[in-house]
């Protein structure tokens, strides 16, 4: 396995060397434009006054005490020293006075002789390691053969290094400017990140209770803190609600079998007299109803699991739904009459055809309607379900399903979370807490929506819309 890198290396590889190896360039580059530049300039000084007593010498037929003359009175001799060179190629005056020591090279001259222009120039060392560069200008005689021009580049040197030694120096601080702020903004990256690495580890381990604190949340960290902070409560909220899902589940389950297990003991030992009779049947009865009950249970959680999964199909055809709302509300009619709870419906004069999954669209109705009883039964009776179907006409034209009860209604607080999984707003309500959600995937999928408003203690409306074709009857 590979060495992890940190965020800190991986910035220092990629930008910090970068930005190293960049000032490095410059400084390289910086001290060999300054060398051509300033040994350009004293080859051009050189050249010039070379020039110039070639000039003055070369409209002289007898030019031999001329040049004497000039080397002798040569003003530049601080700095610079004008050399008289013989034919035989030695130096045989000085503007110093001093006459070079034996085997003493030239370069210089020797190019000069070979180069057509007859001019030539050299840099190189004398035998004290001291840096100078001179200048030679061919003659036309048979005494003098050239004139040399020889200047020490010291102070140019020390120029040149002063001025890459001040640029390296800036170099050098530029780059730790760049260090210690990239570092700086690493750590502002970094310290969150391992923040939210820790927290994320103890929420793998079940712990939904830690949040990542946050300084300042105006960029782009502060924004992943902020929605791994939500995604921690939401994980915290879901698995509030699903250990209270697990309980509701468990109590729900619970209570069916303990009735049919209570009452199949029962029936097994009622005689054969009229009372023992009523016994059986009024047993028999609640068997049968109770294991209805497990069967809507088992049949929520099972399409429940299909819809987290995608394996949550239908099976489409042409459809009339108002067909299907008509049997929802038949099935209910006789269960609200002896809640005491007025069901109302009245038949629209159209039809509505979409295409679409029957049993599901029928599952929806059952399930708010079934719901809008619920919510609706009150221990005096009162209570009212109004089921309305009604055609808006926009762009194209839709379907409106409308279920108002006068029940308990949802909370402010509950309401946007009504749908979710294994949410239930009130426990004391037999239900899995995830028929909304089936329902509202079951409405998403034929392209439609189903929206809930409550006002809590005075009743809910769920308004489901579809697109359809209308036909009046």
């Amino acid at each position: 396995m590979s060495r992890r890198k940190s965020i800190a290396t991986r910035w220092f590889i990629n930008s910090f060397s970068v930005v190293a190896v960049f000032l490095l360039v410059v400084n390289v580059s910086v001290y060999f434009a300054l060398r051509y530049y300033y040994y350009g300039a004293v080859r051009q000084h050189l050249g010039t006054q070379a020039n110039i007593v070639y000039g003055v010498l070369s409209y002289m037929e007898d030019y031999v005490p001329e040049i004497r003359r000039t080397i002798e009175e040569f003003d530049k001799k601080n700095h610079m020293e004008l050399m008289a060179i013989t034919a035989d190629g030695r130096v045989d005056l000085t503007s110093g006075g001093f006459s070079p020591e034996e085997g003493y090279e030239m370069p210089d001259y020797e190019r000069a002789k070979a180069s057509d222009s007859r001019i030539a120039d050299y840099v190189g060392f004398l035998p004290n390691s001291e840096r100078y560069m001179a200048v030679t200008v061919m003659l036309s005689g048979e005494v003098y053969d050239a004139i040399r021009v020889v200047s020490s580049l010291d102070r140019v040197d020390m120029q040149i290094y002063t001025t890459t030694l001040i640029i390296a120096v800036l170099s050098a601080a530029i780059m730790l400017f760049v260090l210690f702020l990239g570092m700086y903004f690493i750590k502002s990256i970094v310290s969150p990140l391992r923040q939210i690495g820790n927290a994320a580890k103890r929420l793998a381990a079940g712990d939904f209770s830690d949040r990542v604190l946050l300084k300042k949340s105006d960029d782009e960290i502060g924004e992943l803190c902020l929605i791994f902070n939500s995604m921690a409560d939401d994980l915290e909220n879901s698995e509030k609600i699903k250990n209270d899902f697990i309980s509701s589940v468990s109590h729900e389950l619970r209570t069916p079998l303990t009735a049919i297990r209570g009452w199949s003991e029962t029936v097994l030992e009622v005689g054969s007299d009229e009372e023992s009779r009523k016994t059986f049947e009024k047993g028999m009865n609640i068997i049968a109803s109770e294991t209805s009950r497990l069967s809507e249970m088992v049949e929520d959680l099972l399409d429940f699991s299909k819809m987290q999964s995608g394996r949550l199909k239908l099976q489409k055809s042409n459809m009339d739904v108002l067909a299907e709302l008509a049997d929802a509300v038949s099935i209910y009619a006789e269960k609200a009459k002896k809640e005491k709870i007025n069901l109302t419906y009245s038949e629209p004069d159209f039809i509505a055809m979409i295409y679409g999954d029957k049993n599901r669209i029928r599952q929806v109705f059952i399930n708010i309607i079934d719901n809008a009883v619920k919510y609706s039964a009150f221990p005096n009776g009162g209570g009212a379900v109004t089921v309305e179907a009604g055609i808006v006409e926009a762009i194209e034209m839709k379907l409106v399903i409308t279920v108002s009860d006068n029940g308990r209604g949802i909370s402010e607080r509950d309401l946007p979370k009504v749908k979710a999984r294994f949410f239930k707003a009130n426990n004391s309500v037999r239900g899995s807490g995830i028929g909304l959600a089936v329902a509202d995937e079951i409405i998403i999928m034929h392209e439609g929506t189903l929206l809930i408003d409550s006002v809590q203690g005075k009743g809910t409306t769920v308004k489901i819309t579809l697109p359809a074709k209308v036909m009046k009857t």
